[in-house]
């Protein structure tokens, strides 16, 4: 088996058996669901459903904005922030100048990411890490299900906080990370590739 066929396998959402994901319905037949079911109908225009909800959206349903590192750890005013609208410069960027994480701190993963149109359920956040081409570590995230994004405002997830190796041994080398955003159904939302390496202080 190929690295590109084992990276294929390693970033398929994990299922659920006896799981069938119910057929797509547009925006505007959910809206159309139980009309009279008026605490629902307000959760509904709370999502941004309206019988009015375009029925020719076009362009991808969700765009990933950005993947951020948080911790407390971090010196006051350090950010960590990848602008994911470009994603081959990311790859680009952070190959030349990997992203630097300080070792044996608790830290977690945030995501910023807009839903343009439809419904998206069941969407999970998929990292996969090796170093040297080999495989050490795999993290999926349930990002969830998501509504169109409110007067386009971005949704933010943060992800439950893990932490960083340390040791001269983590410390050597640089970790390449493929990301994805994939849903229930295997519809895949966004792809990207970024390098990181572990030091003694961010």
């Amino acid at each position: 088996m190929s690295a590109d066929d084992n990276d294929h396998e390693d970033l398929k959402p994990s299922s659920t058996p006896g799981y069938n994901p119910s057929p797509a319905k547009s925006p505007s037949e959910y809206a159309k669901l139980d009309e009279n079911d008026e605490s629902l109908a307000r959760w509904k225009r709370s999502l941004g459903l309206t019988a009015a909800s375009s029925e020719n959206a076009s362009g991808p349903k969700v765009t990933v904005l950005a993947l951020e590192l948080v911790s407390s750890t971090l010196p006051a005013g350090k950010t960590i922030s990848l602008d994911l609208s470009e994603p081959t410069k990311v790859a680009a960027e952070t190959k030349k100048n990997p992203v630097v994480i300080k070792e044996g701190v608790e830290y977690n993963v945030r995501i910023r990411f807009r839903v343009n149109h439809s419904i998206i359920s069941g969407v999970r956040y998929i990292q996969v890490v090796k170093r040297a081409g080999v495989k050490v570590d795999k993290m999926e995230q349930m990002l969830g299900s998501y509504g169109p994004s409110p007067n386009s405002e971005p949704y933010v997830k943060n992800f439950e906080p893990e932490e960083s190796p340390s040791g001269m041994i983590a410390r050597s080398g640089t970790y390449n990370v493929k990301s994805r955003v994939v849903d229930d159904d295997g519809e895949v939302y966004a792809d990207w590739e970024w390098q990181f390496k572990l030091a003694k202080e961010w």
